[in-house]
């Protein structure tokens, strides 16, 4: 089967206020596509919560589907600039389960991204990746220029409580 016909097997969907399930069903495959349940899965919020979140402008969830089942996904929030009129979308997760990449479903989610962005007023959506991910390098390489920045947690709260 070739991508283009792969990329048309799925359906996408911005997720929306009364999505909290499927918002569950993303945070589990970001859990095993990412190795890290714990962060996903561990401490679960409300559906109140959730839907709050997903009814807030700030916060952007689109996912991948195949039948019911959540096989791509990003999550991004709008940051409004206040030296300018305009908005930057940074991407904060983006993962496509083991068996279904390399069939365009990650780009497929950032085009998706990208009429939410304009509508918005958005300059620039940004993305980062980890030193030694090279499969996520190679792909935000492909789609746009590349910064290197240093990344500081200069305030780590959890950790005074």
């Amino acid at each position: 089967m070739s991508r283009e016909s792969d990329r048309d097997s799925y359906r996408y969907l911005r997720l929306g206020a009364n999505d909290a399930p499927l918002l569950r069903k993303l945070a589990a495959m970001f859990g095993e596509a990412f190795d890290d349940a714990e962060t996903y899965l561990g401490e679960a919020p409300t559906d109140a919560y959730l839907e709050e979140l997903l009814s807030s402008r700030e916060f952007i969830a689109l996912v991948a589907l195949t039948d019911d089942a959540v096989v791509g996904g990003l999550t991004a929030y709008e940051l409004r600039k206040f030296e300018r009129q305009r908005s930057e979308i940074y991407i904060y997760d983006l993962a496509v389960q083991t068996d279904y990449r390399r069939r365009g479903i990650a780009r497929a989610l950032i085009a998706a991204l990208k009429p939410i962005a304009v509508e918005r007023g958005a300059w620039v959506a940004f993305v980062q990746a980890d030193a030694g991910d090279a499969p996520a390098i190679a792909l935000y390489g492909s789609l746009g220029e590349r910064e290197d920045v240093h990344h500081f947690d200069v305030l780590n709260l959890e950790s005074e409580s």
